[in-house]
């Protein structure tokens, strides 16, 4: 036992200055507990009887006690202080009101003298109309001038003018930002104001619809590759579009070597030659038929590295979460929706980009690749677990250590992300998904952040291995220690036209493809609540 603990002058003269400030330092309860711990764990002496360990006893339940209430003391000034910030701060912005000439006493106050009447009846609606209130307007938020104010006083003392000034309801300004800057997507029809207080228009995301303006000329089909049946619908597909629709018809090069090895009536089947005239299918094509699974529709996507035209999704794969229409009735869904208007389901995409270690600064990366589902960050071969620093918007996440990391669109929260445990979202629902694979944690559980996030995922140097990187389950590509990958949401989401409407094709799709909540029936003749 140290000699500190053992001078009761010096004991006496740290708790008598404790009590004169007012509470109780922590530091010198966690000693006294240590004393107690160490006399505690000092050998017992022979002969000792049972009060000797009584006394032990309740010196413990004594240091428990000590410990809870520094813990109280110390919650309870963290509290007082937040709320002595935020009076404050209202003081503040109160003063700056009135020196502004925005008291309501000013405003209503009469230049000839005139007493205003008695201060029991409710508060009214007043409407600034001053130009103030008027300059507050921003283009790219909202602003309230109703507040409220009382329409009579009785008597023109401090503390009912004191009263009067707290009474109205302040005026406000909402902005919407995004990285530090000021978005340009109007919200005045998501938000409404109502005496000062904020309130929901109406839905903030609709079901969405598509309608032509000009007639659709030329269509993009894509098929899935070692196919038989693929390839048959193909050129009966091209055949109609082609016969009765006068439309023009785009197909890859191998597709078009198909279609010709059969017929050469397929002769007017145009193509491309080079990645350059692939950047370019944007300013050619109106719509884009995809036949196969959700694997041709990621690649439809992938093929536009901007703008991506309205895609048609023809289910002939597995499971078909992204493709609700079926081939044996093409004619009529294409006929349904070349007319319009048709519903459509705009998927995000994550735009992601490779910054080395040895890059100058953070512009210089490498190419970014646009992903409709997910983007993976896994050991790949190593033994070791994953080490991923992991930041959003410049501030530290976690450190992921598992097998890896999947960063989801909703799109893709069927897929990969799902069967890491991570939750079902709307594919519309504007977010990214963050998973972990296999964690070596109990409490890391999925998140769920939102579109307008920047994720930063970097291997530390202390490091034992490598991680891998996989760009919609293609395009893997090594991450080394002090490498990074950054991921934000794309500019361009990927539109799909929808059978019936966004929501019912998604539970639909939950339903068939994965059987979901699907068990018995209760039996009905069991035991029933008297």
């Amino acid at each position: 036992m140290s000699p500190s603990q053992l001078n009761p002058n010096e004991n006496a003269s740290v708790s008598s200055s404790q009590q004169e400030n007012g509470f109780i330092d922590t530091h010198s309860i966690f000693n006294s507990e240590r004393a107690v711990q160490e006399l505690l764990q000092q050998p017992s002496v022979q002969g000792a009887d049972d009060h000797l360990i009584e006394f032990s006893e309740a010196m413990r339940t004594v240091a428990k006690a000590l410990r809870r209430a520094a813990e109280g003391k110390a919650a309870a000034q963290a509290e007082a202080a937040e709320w002595k910030r935020k009076y404050e701060l209202e003081r503040e912005r109160n003063l700056q009101l009135e020196h502004k000439g925005l008291s309501p006493v000013e405003h209503c106050g009469d230049s000839n003298g005139k007493e205003v009447e008695n201060l029991a009846n409710p508060p009214v609606l007043w409407n600034q109309a001053t130009e103030q209130s008027e300059k507050c307007c921003g283009k790219h938020g909202i602003c309230s001038h109703e507040v409220l104010r009382d329409g009579e006083t009785g008597s023109d003392s401090d503390s009912e003018a004191t009263q009067n000034k707290f009474m109205r309801k302040a005026s406000f300004k909402l902005s919407w930002w995004c990285k530090g800057e000021k978005s340009d997507q109007h919200k005045h029809d998501i938000v409404s104001f109502e005496k000062g207080n904020i309130t929901t228009a109406e839905r903030s995301s609709k079901q969405i619809s598509l309608k032509w303006e000009s007639h659709p000329q030329t269509v993009l089909v894509l098929t899935k590759p070692n196919s038989t049946s693929v390839q048959v619908l193909c050129a009966e597909m091209v055949r109609w579009l082609k016969e009765q629709k006068k439309l023009d018809i785009l197909v890859e090069p191998r597709v078009r070597v198909e279609l010709l090895s059969d017929s050469s009536y397929f002769n007017f089947v145009q193509t491309w030659k080079d990645d350059k005239e692939i950047s370019l299918l944007h300013t050619k094509v109106d719509l884009v038929v995809t036949l196969g699974g959700d694997g041709t529709v990621l690649w439809a996507a992938s093929m536009f590295k901007g703008p991506v035209p309205p895609i048609i999704p023809f289910s002939l794969g597995s499971l078909g979460f992204m493709t609700p229409f079926h081939s044996e009735h093409y004619k009529e869904r294409l006929d349904s929706i070349l007319r319009g208007p048709v519903s459509i389901t705009l998927r995000h995409r994550l735009q992601c980009h490779i910054i080395r270690e040895d890059a100058k600064n953070e512009y210089d990366t490498e190419e970014p690749t646009l992903v409709l589902n997910e983007v993976t960050i896994d050991r790949g071969i190593s033994s070791f677990l994953t080490n991923l620093e992991c930041y959003c918007d410049n501030s530290f996440v976690t450190c992921v250590q598992g097998d890896g990391l999947i960063l989801s669109t909703t799109s893709g929260s069927t897929a990969y992300s799902l069967a890491a445990g991570g939750s079902m979202v709307h594919p519309q629902v504007p977010a990214i998904l963050f998973t972990p694979i296999c964690p070596h944690s109990l409490s890391f559980r999925p998140l769920i952040l939102p579109e307008y996030v920047t994720l930063r995922v970097q291997v530390p140097f202390n490091s034992r291995g490598h991680a891998w990187v996989s760009l919609d389950g293609k395009d893997r590509k090594q991450l080394a220690p002090g490498d990074a990958l950054v991921c934000s949401m794309a500019p361009w989401p990927v539109p799909t036209a929808c059978q019936n409407d966004s929501t019912s094709d998604f539970l639909h799709s939950i339903h068939e493809g994965l059987y979901w909540n699907l068990r018995k029936t209760q039996s009905f003749d069991g035991p029933r609540d008297s």
